[in-house]
């Protein structure tokens, strides 16, 4: 039997709300105590020379590498590139990564996204599982088509039996996405299993609004936790979410 601990977490680049500190260290430790065996996350600083330059305990290395250094292995999909960087989505893995391809579906070039989908090879399991990390549009027009191009993505490149999590910042705060993807992918999301409804996890000092999930394909749900207020939210504008997962046989 298969047990997963899953994190996903919108790190605001490695910055507290309003930018008012950098906070990437701070960051790093307090995943470190979580220590999921998978994360999936949003607004990862791939480059920026001006932070760089400007911060002198800025990590040389980019953000995805400066997490996952001697814990996890580590794929970045660059979404949004400018003249002194980019940034994007990650998934930080305690398992091996086999590939990882990050598909473009942005659709405004003031929101640059993109579907970073990874093969995790598990130990002692016939087949790996997949997982997808997302950051949707502000947009409902805009995550329609963004959620219909991820739909296309599942149905082609991946197995209809295989073990799926898609995780991330939906901007959902609606629960349209949630219909979608259980209609025609037959996903749960994993807090509307465990508890009844999405959870709440913006803005990380008091959550309000439904925006980040975990969905499921091929597990059972254990547990699930929102982790909000001090210290996280000194970290960034969103909570972290976890859940506990066991692969189903």
């Amino acid at each position: 039997m298969h047990k997963l601990h899953v994190c996903t977490y919108n790190i605001h680049k490695g910055f507290s709300q309003f930018n008012r500190r950098m906070v990437i260290h701070e960051l790093r430790e307090r995943l470190r105590h979580l220590d999921p065996d998978i994360t999936f996350l949003q607004e990862v600083q791939g480059l920026h020379l001006g932070h760089a330059n400007r911060l002198a305990d800025w990590p040389r290395e980019p953000q995805h590498e400066f997490l996952a250094h001697s814990r996890w292995t580590a794929a970045y999909g660059g979404n949004a590139a400018y003249g002194h960087g980019h940034h994007g989505n990650a998934i930080l893995s305690r398992f091996p990564i086999l590939n990882a391809t990050n598909h473009d579906v942005t659709l405004h070039r003031l929101e640059c996204r993109g579907l970073l989908h990874c093969e995790l090879s598990l130990p002692d399991a016939p087949h790996p599982i997949h997982a997808i990390c997302i950051h949707l549009s502000l947009t409902e027009q805009q995550r329609r088509s963004q959620i219909a191009s991820l739909v296309k993505l599942v149905e082609e490149h991946i197995p209809h039996d295989a073990a799926l999590i898609i995780a991330g910042d939906s901007n959902d705060w609606r629960n349209r996405v949630g219909y979608e993807l259980g209609e025609r992918l037959g996903l749960i999301e994993a807090f509307t299993d465990y508890t009844g409804r999405p959870a709440r996890s913006f803005p990380s000092k008091l959550p309000v609004l439904r925006l980040d999930r975990i969905y499921l394909r091929g597990f059972t749900v254990t547990n699930t936790t929102v982790h909000w207020g001090p210290p996280w939210s000194r970290i960034s504008d969103h909570a972290a979410l976890t859940t506990e997962l066991v692969v189903k046989d």
